[in-house]
């Protein structure tokens, strides 16, 4: 389906031109030489892109964009300025233009500036609808698990929705450990507030270069500096009228702090090449596994920005911390392994949970996460055993003298081992087939354990 493109121009050989020009290229193009032409089309066709003159016979064009905007946020504007014309063309973008276009225009500069939009449109279509897929899959719901330090996550976060229906939503510094699910949570108040249907970006602090982070939060205006070729949104622009996600803030540097603690004090921003400040409404959610109460006195992190972003703190409980949670949180892993392997019969067998029940997580959900999903792709058999768990370097808690306590991870190798080579007549071959282990580690367990495979050839 061809896009709609509406030219509001009232010179009649310029307008002429452009439709031929764009509808040879693929476009509908539609021509209005007035703005009462240009407001009965626009309600009849819905275009996608609007070329828009600013001095019409009936009106100024800028009167327009208000009107196109307060209907419809997604059709792609671009006004056409004298030459000169800055202060224009600045009004024009405040009001809400996507691009302008210096008349006199050639017909290829109008081409790639269709072309542009187009794209741009594509982009933040496909946004939506990630942004409508990751609202139906964040909720509370996904925060697995019902032990007392989860029942205490949801009742904060439900806090949280509550205050932010009554009034403006504070800011939220999350804690935890690494793999803990801190973006998950920080999600899960998102998706669960006012501003659900908007944006929710993420800015990975960690990993943003000195030399470009100032692009990346502020944006830059076309020609701001070699290659700039065109006008790009920052990151705390495009989270407008949602929420601002700083994972891992501590990794920010000390100047780049002071810029983005004046950004949410103020809610103007400044792009790169730009004139004029823009006004911004964002949520911030601010997540770290650092100490920055630390960090602060030792004047690694600024106090005024640490206050500011902790009106409300959350911690993430550590997967250790949250006993029989580990057994839920790996059965709703493998139901997602289930449909993306084409395995529906994907479980734990009850040695293996043993295991997953005794080791200590320090890489928290991530780490169970990830041995969960090699466990599958590696093992043929549809009961995930401890034998298919990769656990080599695990960490298990110490024996304990209480009986009932259940054995620890190198006991319950040991009997698997014993009961394999038992089953198999001492056959390492077979034994480390059924365990879904090579023979050479079988081996290297056995002379760990003191185990001879003659004693079971019997």
């Amino acid at each position: 389906m061809s896009a709609v493109v509406l030219i509001v121009e009232d010179e009649p050989i310029l307008g002429r031109n452009m439709r031929t020009f764009l509808n040879a290229r693929g476009y509908r193009a539609e021509l209005a030489a007035s703005l009462g032409a240009a407001r009965e089309m626009w309600a009849n066709l819905h275009p996608d892109l609007i070329f828009l003159d600013h001095n019409l016979p009936d009106g100024l064009g800028l009167s327009l964009i208000p009107e196109v905007r307060a209907l419809d946020p997604w059709t792609k504007i671009v006004m056409l300025t004298a030459h000169g014309g800055v202060n224009l063309a600045v009004s024009a973008m405040k009001a809400g233009a996507d691009d302008y276009l210096t008349k006199p225009a050639s017909l290829d500069e109008i081409g790639l500036t269709a072309q542009r939009m187009m794209d741009q449109a594509r982009k933040e279509g496909a946004a939506r609808y990630i942004n409508r897929l990751d609202r139906e899959a964040a909720g509370l719901d996904r925060l697995v698990g019902t032990s007392p330090a989860m029942g205490e996550l949801r009742r904060r976060i439900r806090a949280l929705h509550a205050a932010e229906a009554a009034g403006s939503p504070p800011p939220v510094l999350i804690l935890g450990d690494t793999g803990t699910g801190k973006e998950l949570v920080a999600r899960a108040i998102h998706y669960g507030g006012a501003r659900s249907a908007e944006p929710f970006i993420t800015v990975s602090c960690a990993t943003l270069s000195d030399a470009m982070v100032d692009d990346q939060l502020f944006g830059h205006e076309r020609g701001a500096f070699p290659g700039a070729e065109e006008r790009r949104l920052g990151l705390i622009e495009a989270a407008h009228g949602g929420t601002l996600f700083l994972d891992e803030v501590a990794a920010l540097a000390p100047a780049h702090q002071a810029r983005l603690l004046k950004a949410l004090e103020d809610g103007r921003i400044r792009m790169l090449g730009a004139v004029e400040d823009r006004t911004v409404d964002v949520r911030v959610i601010a997540a770290t596994n650092a100490p920055l109460p630390e960090l602060v006195r030792d004047g690694k992190f600024r106090a005024d920005l640490y206050y500011r972003l902790a009106h409300v703190t959350i911690e993430v409980p550590a997967l250790a911390k949250r006993g029989q949670d580990v057994i839920q949180i790996a059965e709703t892993i493998l139901a997602d392994l289930q449909t993306r392997l084409g395995r529906p019969k994907l479980c734990l067998s009850k040695d293996a949970e043993a295991v997953l029940l005794r080791h200590r997580w320090p890489g928290n959900v991530r780490e169970l996460r990830n041995m969960l999903e090699q466990a599958a792709f590696l093992s043929p058999r549809d009961a995930i055993s401890a034998g298919d768990l990769p656990i080599q370097g695990m960490e298990v808690e110490p024996p304990s003298d209480d009986p009932d306590v259940e054995p620890g991870l190198e006991a319950v190798e040991r009997t698997l081992i014993i009961t394999a080579l038992r089953t198999h007549k001492g056959n390492v071959t077979n034994a480390s087939a059924s365990l879904g282990i090579s023979r050479d580690t079988l081996r290297y367990r056995m002379e760990k354990f003191g185990l001879k495979r003659d004693f079971y050839t019997g």
